[in-house]
């Protein structure tokens, strides 16, 4: 069975679809009768430059632990604003179309979050006639309204027209939350064609140690007790919040820790300049095989959305890799993520953007014997959600597909 995965982001890109990815793939690939071909663009993200190594070109082929990856030009700009995101978007789903021609597969996945990926499957679908897999991993463009990037319109109102006809045309819609699902259902795409493979984590990569001593005195966090943030910086995370908060936290010994990049980083920095804050780390974004290091750092791991509806559909795949290396999570999400960490006893849930809430949670984490009770809740959510068994719950799919 050959498959053509068509994604925007892909290793060396450290972001969550870009690890999905890769992570499910390795383990697609280990079985005899299964091959895949990943179509992506030259990596660039967040910060729309072309990565050390790489020259947005025409076309490029290499092999990454095994995969074979064919890279596309696309026009490249930073993971901000919106006119210019679409021309990336839609620049990358041609050339993906375009050189898509040109491969042999069986069957053809395409993920999101920018739906236009999906575009290029659809017409290879249609062409080589061939089934294809829609990966669900964002209710786009609803997300785009709900940062505040664009309002309701004309231009919303059609992106809508033609979500809805990529998801009745796929073959199957594999979904990565329930909520996404229940979504769909709501607005008349059958129930029996949709899939839900949640995110989770690399138990193998990240597992339980103890604090890089070296990186911690590096930093100077000895005896800190560690709140740490790794992954995008975007518009959604509710960062801008987090630091206005900072300035009324007492405890001298509670330190925050930023790792990434991303659309309000300058901004996120600039405010905590500002404020004066001394309880507050910036860091550049890292290799994902340098996250574990990082996260051993940290005490608790921080997953804040801004409050919507919108985001009650969402679950950060952070919670799931923090889990695994026993790291409660702080979670500032409601709906499926909040169920998830209330089920499993695996952090303390705030309301988003809520400041009293948001720090009566973080005292009370800090109690040990809390603490204590929430890392074994971590474990048990990290079993469960062992991206090896996910990965192998997304390959029957797809074979049931072929």
């Amino acid at each position: 069975m050959k498959i053509l995965f068509i994604t925007d982001n892909f290793p060396p890109e450290v972001n969550a679809p870009a690890t999905r990815t890769y992570e499910h793939i390795k383990e697609w690939i280990k079985e005899d009768n299964v091959s895949v071909t990943v179509l992506t663009c030259f990596p660039n993200f967040p910060l729309g430059k072309v990565f050390d190594g790489y020259k947005n070109k025409l076309y490029q082929k290499e092999n990454i632990d095994g995969i074979e990856v064919i890279r596309v030009w696309s026009y490249i700009t930073a993971n901000k604003g919106f006119t210019k995101r679409v021309l990336d978007y839609m620049s990358f789903a041609l050339s993906a179309f375009l050189v898509g021609l040109f491969q042999k597969y069986d069957v053809i996945v395409a993920t999101s979050p920018q739906f236009f990926t999906t575009w290029a499957a659809w017409g290879l679908s249609k062409i080589r006639r061939k089934p294809w897999i829609f990966e669900l991993r964002d209710l786009w463009p609803e997300s785009i309204k709900t940062v505040g990037a664009m309002k309701q319109g004309f231009v919303i109102d059609t992106l809508e027209k033609i979500e809805l006809r990529l998801y009745k045309s796929a073959d199957r819609v594999v979904a990565v939350t329930n909520s996404f699902k229940e979504n769909l259902i709501s607005r008349g795409i059958e129930a029996n064609k949709i899939d839900v493979i949640a995110n989770g984590s690399n138990i193998e990569l990240f597992y339980e140690r103890k604090k890089d001593s070296e990186l911690l005195k590096k930093m100077g966090l000895q005896g800190k007790f560690v709140v740490g943030y790794i992954g995008t910086h975007g518009m959604a995370h509710s960062l801008d919040f987090i630091i206005r908060t900072l300035d009324d936290i007492i405890d001298q010994n509670i330190h925050f820790l930023f790792i990434g990049d991303g659309a309000m980083k300058e901004a996120v920095v600039q405010l905590a300049q500002s404020l004066k804050l001394t309880n507050v780390t910036f860091l550049d974004s890292i290799a994902k095989t340098e996250v574990p290091r990082y996260l051993s750092l940290i005490d608790v791991s921080l997953a804040p959305l801004k409050k919507s509806d919108t985001f009650k559909t969402v679950i950060p795949s952070k919670i799931f890799e923090a889990s695994a290396m026993g790291k409660p999570t702080l979670l500032g999400v409601e709906g499926e993520a909040k169920e998830i960490i209330e089920k499993y006893n695996a952090g303390l849930c705030f309301e988003p953007e809520n400041k009293n809430d948001f720090l009566e949670k973080l005292n009370q984490i800090k109690d040990e014997e809390k603490y204590n009770e929430l890392q074994q809740g971590c474990k048990r959510l990290a079993h469960d959600f062992d991206r090896k068994k996910l990965a192998k719950q997304m390959l029957d799919i797809i074979r049931k597909i072929v």
